[in-house]
């Protein structure tokens, strides 16, 4: 679904990345930790063609992402749920609108039947006319998830999504996550909780892969 061959990147001149390989196979479970400023937002980012590698190849369901023009990545996105690490809304919009937009963009019309059965499925329900600046960050980060499994999309990219909430609601946000695998979803967490990542390996079969030395490691027994 997503592979990285040997991709290399840098910023200004400074490379970040290199050699990194990568495979997402479908309905895989993965966790991405490492240090903060290793790269793990970036990985992210080359995995959803919101960046370029320097070099290597990067293909995104069997396809070069050097050869997809704006409306391929545009597509493609669309098989791509993102959990954005500041999950940012549109202020004015209720809540049930700011997940709707995804829609929008697309220029299709949304199920509000559906819209009420993702809200309940993440525990918003009440929530659905509130706007934004009013929800908590646990609330904030559930709609966020919502947001971005609302088109049906086969994998799902979550950059810290547990950044800024308790450890109950990371638990929260987790068995969704889980549920989201067990569904078929392919999913990528990165995140430096390390708690949380040992948490996980009792509810999912999950891969842990450590961004080192500008590389990709998988992980062994000391997590």
């Amino acid at each position: 679904m997503i592979a990285f061959e040997n991709v290399a990147y840098g910023y200004g001149g400074a490379s970040l990345l290199s050699d990194v390989s990568l495979r997402l196979l479908p309905g895989s479970f993965h966790f991405l930790t490492g240090p903060s400023g290793a790269g793990k937002s970036t990985v992210l980012k080359l995995a959803y063609a919101e960046l370029m590698p320097t070099s290597g190849r990067i293909s995104l369901f069997d396809r070069d992402v050097r050869s997809l023009s704006r409306d391929d990545v545009a597509r493609t996105r669309r098989r791509i749920g993102i959990v954005h690490q500041d999950c940012k809304f549109l202020d004015h919009l209720p809540l049930s609108a700011n997940l709707g937009l995804p829609f929008t963009v697309a220029e299709r019309e949304s199920d509000p039947q559906d819209l009420r059965a993702l809200l309940d499925w993440v525990g918003l329900s009440q929530l659905h006319d509130a706007l934004p600046p009013t929800l908590s960050g646990g609330e904030r980060q559930r709609a966020a998830l919502a947001r971005a499994v609302i088109g049906g999309p086969d994998v799902i990219l979550a950059d810290e999504p547990t950044g800024n909430v308790d450890w109950d609601m990371s638990l929260r946000l987790l068995a969704l996550l889980v549920e989201l695998n067990r569904m078929g979803k392919t999913v990528l967490v990165a995140t430096h909780d390390l708690n949380l990542i040992r948490q996980a390996k009792s509810q999912v079969s999950a891969r842990v892969l450590r961004i080192a030395q500008q590389r990709i490691q998988v992980a062994g027994a000391d997590l």
